[in-house]
This record gives C-alpha cells, structure tokens and sequence, in this order.
C-alpha cells in the first residue's frame, strides 16, 4: 500500500505536491478538480488515490475552478490546482469569485514554474490574491504545504473566500519528512444547497453589496494575518541587515545569513505592515527576498518603509545562495566588490525531443519541409517541433492560440500578393482545452485555415492523463470517447473537408496535407495514433539498418527519432568541387517502437524489421 494510502497518523516522505493532497485529504476535502500542468499535476493524482473523494481531471482550469465552486455552493469541502498559467484561463470566474465568495471551504492550489523550465512564461500568482482580494498563503516546504493546506479550509470559512495556496517548483516537487495525521470526517451539517440570488446571482443590482462586504472581509483578513502565527519575526544576533522574506527563499536565507533577523511570511497577502515596521527597527538595512516580482517590496515602499529588493536582486528564477550572498554584496559600501557567481559546467548540450515513434514526427517530417507555409503551433508534446530537425513552428502562444493566431493570419494575408498557406497543429487535450471556440470561429468566419488536430488519446506532455478523447476517467472506469471528426463538423468544418489520417503513412499524409492547403476553406486534418507511452500503443518488431544498403544520405535522420544515431561520418568531393556529407546511421533497438517512419523515410530500402 502506497504510503499516501494510510488512514492514521504517521511520518512520511512527500513532496510538495503529496502533502497538499495529504492536508486537503485530512481536511475532509470531498470534492477535487484539476487541469494536468507541471509543477501541479501530482496534487490531483494523489488525491484520486485517496478514499472518501470525488477527483476529475477536468477539460481546463475555468471549468475545474466552476465544478469545486458548485460543490462549496452545496457544502462540500472544495480544492481545485493549476499551474501559474493555468490560473488566466480561471481568471474570469476566479473575479467573480473573489465577490460571492464560497460556502464550504475552497481551496485554489496554484505551483508557479519559477525558472520556467517547463512553462512558455514565468509568473507570480500572488498579484492575484491582490487583484481578486483574496488571502494568500506560501508554503516554504512540504511540511508547511501540509499544514497550511489544513487550516486553508477553515480560514476560507471563516470569511467564506477562497484562499489561494502559493508554490513554486522547489516547495512542489522537493520532498521531506511531513507528520501527517488523520482524516477529518466531513461536516455533514454544512450539506445542501439555499437558494440566495442576492450572493450566486452576480448582477450589476448585486454588485454594490458585495463589494461592501469584500471591504469588510478585506479589515477581517488583514486582521487575522497580522496576529496568523504562519508570519513571524525570527530575532538575530546580527543587526547590519535583516530579510523579510516568502517561500522557499526563507531556506536561502536561513542557509546564507542564519544570524540575521528576519520576517517570515506565511500568510503573505494582506502584507502585515506592523511586523514588517518592527523588523525594520531591528536593523539598518532590510532586504526584501521574494520569486519573482517586486510585490511585497512594492507595498513595504507604498506603506513608508525603506526596504531594498529587486534594485540588487534577479527579476527572474530561483534565488539561490550564491544569488543571495551576491545581492548583499551589492548592498556593501562602495567599491565593495559584488561576489562572483559559480559558472555553470558545460555540459553536452541534450535539447528536449519527441520520444522514439512518437506519431508527431510523421507529422513534422513533412511540415519542415513546407518552406512556403506559415505553421502555427501550440502548448504540448508537438511544440518539440520548433526544433532539430524539424524547425516547423513558426508561433507558440499559449494554450489553444495556434488556431486564433492562424485564423489572424489568414485575414492579414488576405488580399496580400505575397500571401502564405496558413497551417494551425493543435493536440487533442488541447484542442478540448481551449481549441473548439477557437475552431468554430475559423469556420463561422470562413478562415482558410488548415488545422492540424494531433490526437494521441493522452495528455502526453504533463504524464499522459485522460480526457474525453481518451475514453477513460481519472479512476480508470470507462467513458464515452468524444469523435473528433464528428465535433469538428459540429463546430462548422464541411464533412468533406475533415479528413482522418494515419501519420504512420508518410505519403498517404503528405498528400492530404496537399489537398487540405489547396481547400479555399477550413479545414482539419486529424491524425490517430496513441502515444508512444499510453496504454493503448501497441509496439511491432524494432528496425534495423542494412549497412551494405545504406548510403548516407542520412534522410532517415530528418525524421527525428531519438533511436536513430550516427555511427560514423565522412565527406566526399562531387562533381564541380561539391562537397557531399555522409551519415551512416544504426537504430538502438532498445529504444525502437517498430513505427517504421524511418523505413519510409529512406528511399534504398536500407531499414527493415530486424
């Protein structure tokens, strides 16, 4: 049995990520929705391991956040998690939430990618605690995850808000020891639903109270974070300089500079003012430590406090020891000489690639070969194709933007002598995500767009979870598998323009893919093979090349196959002083899925079944 599994009190070894799931669990959380996105994808797949709950990965954000709201409206103890950009596509309801507020406890668990290592942006969620008013807690580790998880429901009922729980990568996925405790039986009491239209229904007739009563929320909250134990003063022994700090960064500063005094906040939003005054009497100097923007420095300045931050800290990434000890350097007298940072080793450099046999390089085979066409591209597995050796992509914006972008550039080339075909790729999660609006307006408008929807029955990048393309809920129970080729004709697509392929067949797709371009219409091209890590793949036999075959043209490498490499190269003079350069190639069948894409792609025959 997992040891997220055990009911009683206990000491485990979790994540960031484990521990809320493990609070939210105590806590009596009986209703939990998510959209899958690394740093948060673990919370949600935890809990779906717990007894006592109801879990789905929903089909974006907006629609995780309005299911745990409808269940806070019906008494249910509520926690929805996102990434930082998953957040925005929320931030319509998320508004009007910080208005009606909730009933039963809701929590928003939001895990900011700081560094952006695996996000197209980096972003600092707690601007939206300020916008929506609503409190926000920062968790330093796992164990204050845990715990501040815990008393989030009871906060958030006790000024019927939501709070918002801020991590970052480190607190999500660095692991320490968290004592854990029992599940609290759910609040049966609290169960049902009153009508009260003044507080659901947000009409502009409505609005004036409810903002009266956030105001008075907002004293309440400010109140209660200025006395919450979670923000505290730690005296030092070292007056020069003192921190106020949030976050995992407490741990850098305890690390660098352990004599100091310092201001730990916890409960970060409403700031509390009069720790932050009497830290400051402590010491000449304060820093102000916070990934990744100025935010409580900024409201510390606002308020009359003289605080440095930002004037010798990054804008961006982690903040790190040797970041630290080089921004207070920088604070030193002058001519004082700022520490030298470590220089990263050089590495062998392994850019992120498709996985061997990946249905997406068929599809890319032939788009980098498309040097007349404008190729849109979008947030997945297939965004790989903006590089080596494809470079396919020409944009990536965000979640389902390939197609809006696309329809855009279709308009602004309309007329234009040097008009280009416009192509939008697009993944089946996605595509649900926040594709179908988009599509419907490419058809509605007459956009000659083609789009490709790459549907690979997962949502691979983020660990292949399920959606209503797959067939499967987050339990593993069955479910009806949405037809794409049917619901793109319902969102206005003509039937003879929706093809279905096989990418596996290289020329069977490449002359579709012509076809589809010369369409004066929308179109939609979707390919249909699971990933190469779902449950649904099915390997054939692995390849192998025929060296007295080969010739070196090394085409099959243009595929992009992680299981091809290069055994040996040499260069050979042509005619008219023409300099040809050979690859000859070998498959590590340990890796080859038997997809054949390279056998296709090498005209002498030279790859066969081995």
């Amino acid at each position: 049995m997992s040891a997220m599994l055990q009911p009683a009190a206990s000491r485990e070894f979790l994540s960031g990520n484990e521990a809320v799931a493990r609070g939210a669990w105590e806590a009596g959380v009986e209703v939990a929705a998510a959209y899958p996105g690394t740093p948060s994808t673990e919370i949600l797949e935890t809990l779906a391991g717990l007894s006592g709950l109801y879990a789905e990965w929903s089909t974006n954000e907006k629609v995780a956040l309005e299911v745990v709201l409808g269940a806070s409206m019906t008494g249910r103890r509520a926690l929805t998690a996102m990434k930082h950009v998953g957040l925005n596509v929320a931030a319509d309801s998320l508004m009007t939430m910080g208005l009606v507020g909730v009933k039963a406890g809701l929590v928003i668990a939001v895990s900011d990618d700081v560094g952006f290592s695996s996000s197209q942006n980096e972003q600092d969620s707690r601007f939206w605690g300020r916008f929506v008013h609503l409190p926000v807690l920062e968790p330093a580790d796992a164990a204050e995850a845990y715990a501040m998880t815990r008393e989030a429901f009871a906060l958030s009922e006790r000024h019927q808000v939501p709070v918002l729980l801020r991590l970052t990568t480190r607190v999500s996925h660095v692991k320490r020891t968290v004592l854990t405790g029992a599940r609290e039986a759910p609040d049966t009491s609290r169960h049902g639903y009153r009508k009260d239209a003044e507080r659901w229904i947000i009409t502009p007739n409505h609005v004036g109270k409810r903002i009266d009563l956030r105001a008075a929320r907002d004293a309440a909250l400010a109140q209660e974070a200025a006395a919450s134990a979670w923000n505290r003063i730690e005296p030092g022994t070292d007056s020069r300089l003192s921190f106020i700090v949030s976050g995992p960064a407490w741990h850098v500063v305890r690390e660098a500079y352990p004599d100091a005094p310092l201001l730990k906040l916890g409960f970060s939003h409403p700031l509390p003012l009069d720790a932050a005054r009497r830290l400051a009497a402590m010491a000449g100097r304060v820093l102000v430590v916070e990934e990744v923007d100025p935010i409580v420095e900024n409201e510390l300045k606002a308020a009359g406090i003289a605080v440095h931050g930002k004037d010798v800290l990054p804008l961006r990434g982690e903040i790190t020891v040797p970041v630290l000890e080089d921004a207070v350097a920088r604070l030193e007298p002058a001519g004082a000489q700022p520490r030298s940072l470590p220089v990263k080793a050089s590495v062998f450099p392994r850019p992120p690639t498709l996985c061997a046999g990946c249905s997406y390089m068929g599809v890319y085979f032939w788009l980098g070969r498309l040097k007349d066409a404008v190729v849109c591209g979008d947030i997945g597995c297939y965004t790989l194709g903006c590089g080596e050796p494809w470079n396919a992509i020409d944009s990536v914006i965000s979640m389902g933007a390939s197609l809006g972008v696309a329809h855009g550039m279709v308009k602004g080339f309309a007329g234009a002598a040097a008009a280009k075909p416009v192509l939008a790729v697009i993944g089946d999660s996605t595509f649900l995500h926040t594709g179908m609006p988009a599509l419907a307006n490419i058809a509605y408008q007459g956009g000659n767009v083609t789009v490709l929807l790459l549907d690979n029955r997962a949502t691979a990048m983020t660990g292949g979870q399920d959606n209503p393309g797959t067939g499967r809920r987050l339990d593993g129970t069955e479910a009806p598998r949405l037809d794409f080729a049917r619901l793109v004709e319902a969102l206005g697509v003509r039937p003879e323009r929706v093809r279905v392929v096989d990418p596996y067949q290289l020329p069977v797709f490449f002359k579709v893919l012509r076809e589809e371009m010369k369409a004066p219409e929308p179109s939609v091209i979707i390919t249909d093979r699971p990933c190469v890590m779902a449950r649904d793949f099915e390997r054939s036999r692995p390849l192998e090349v025929k060296e007295d075959l080969c010739n070196g043209c090394a085409r099959c490498l243009d595929v992009g196959c992680p299981a091809i490499t290069v055994s040996r190269r040499e260069s050979q003079p042509r005619a008219g002083g023409a300099v040809v350069d050979l690859a000859w190639v070998r498959i590590e069948r340990a890796l080859c899925t038997g997809c054949d894409l390279c056998a296709k792609a090498c005209a002498r025959g030279a790859i066969v079944a081995a």
